[in-house]
């Protein structure tokens, strides 16, 4: 057997290897906030999916998005539940990021009524991200 064909399932080995290790993404929801601090690995996407129902006024506004460490990949998406059949009904509001340098940031949302300048949020979502 030549050197070539002894070192093809070495090369084979090395390929798998490096399709395990391919970054993976990660959700977390206001239920999973427990998660926070965060460790996130470079390359690595983060969707955050929160409960929202923008019939009532109220909106995810987004105070810190953490620029340092990620990198929004789109605007907010809003859906609800298919199942509900309720005019109104709450659903949920999902950011998509992709981490895109190591460091520390912040993932910082409020939930409230943007004319309501003067008034506390009704929620708030806080979390301390580190990617490495």
């Amino acid at each position: 057997m030549t050197a070539a064909f002894r070192l093809l399932p070495l090369a084979g080995l090395a390929l798998l290897a490096a399709c395990a290790q391919k970054p993976s993404t990660q959700t977390l929801t206001q239920e999973q906030g427990n998660k926070c601090p965060l460790s996130l690995d470079l390359g690595q996407q983060l969707i955050l999916s929160l409960p929202s129902n923008p019939t009532t006024g109220f909106r995810w506004v987004l105070r810190d998005g953490a620029e340092s460490v990620l990198q929004s990949l789109g605007p907010e998406v809003y859906s609800n539940p298919e199942d509900a059949g309720l005019v109104g009904a709450a659903g949920k509001s999902t950011w998509r990021f992709q981490t895109r340098e190591r460091g520390e940031g912040r993932l910082l949302l409020t939930y409230q009524r943007p004319w309501e300048t003067d008034v506390a949020p009704a929620k708030t979502f806080d979390c301390e991200l580190r990617v490495k």
